[in-house]
């Protein structure tokens, strides 16, 4: 925080500023979801390219379909690690100083993943993918457009902590004006 010529303390500015992010990655992400479910019918493979197919799945568990059988508490449990995890990074958003925009962008993607995958989970019971990748027979798991954000926000924070946050000075050695 810095000082007005007043002395009163001035509360820098938040990453908040990202929700836009979030909301836009969220908008595309269930309108992906509805164009699938529309255009697609289940489990059959509709070639784009010689390692690519849009099929439509339903994923009943999480990350690579862990737990899809497990009788149904999954979904609830799934869910309330969804709205836990989602308090966490709004919370983390509003104190990261909007001069750290990398972490922003990093974590409003993750966010906008989160809550779009969760908002399946509430209203479907499942999570809605469509997107497979495959070469020489073997199949990646099928993910969707908030998969694709939250993987990519994840990369970006991972390479925020390992090459951009030590060159950072620690807030307690940066003079005041």
């Amino acid at each position: 925080m810095t000082e007005t010529k007043t002395g009163e303390q001035e509360v820098p500015k938040s990453c908040l500023i990202w929700g836009w992010l979030t909301l836009l990655v969220i908008i595309l992400d269930l309108g992906s979801k509805q164009l699938a479910i529309s255009l697609l019918k289940y489990a059959e493979p509709n070639p784009v390219l010689p390692v690519f197919d849009l099929t439509l799945l339903f994923n009943r568990g999480a990350a690579f379909s862990f737990l899809s059988d497990a009788g149904g508490w999954q979904r609830w449990f799934f869910v309330a690690v969804a709205v836990i995890v989602s308090l966490v990074l709004i919370a983390w958003l509003k104190r990261t100083p909007r001069t750290l925009w990398w972490v922003g962008l990093s974590l409003s993607l993750i966010l906008g993943g989160a809550l779009g995958n969760l908002y399946d989970r509430v209203v479907q019971g499942y999570v809605i993918d469509f997107i497979s990748l495959h070469y020489n027979g073997y199949y990646f798991p099928a993910f969707n457009l908030a998969d694709s954000a939250i993987t990519l926000g994840a990369i970006l924070l991972v390479l925020d902590m390992l090459f951009l946050e030590g060159k950072r000075k620690p807030t307690s050695l940066r003079t005041r004006t």
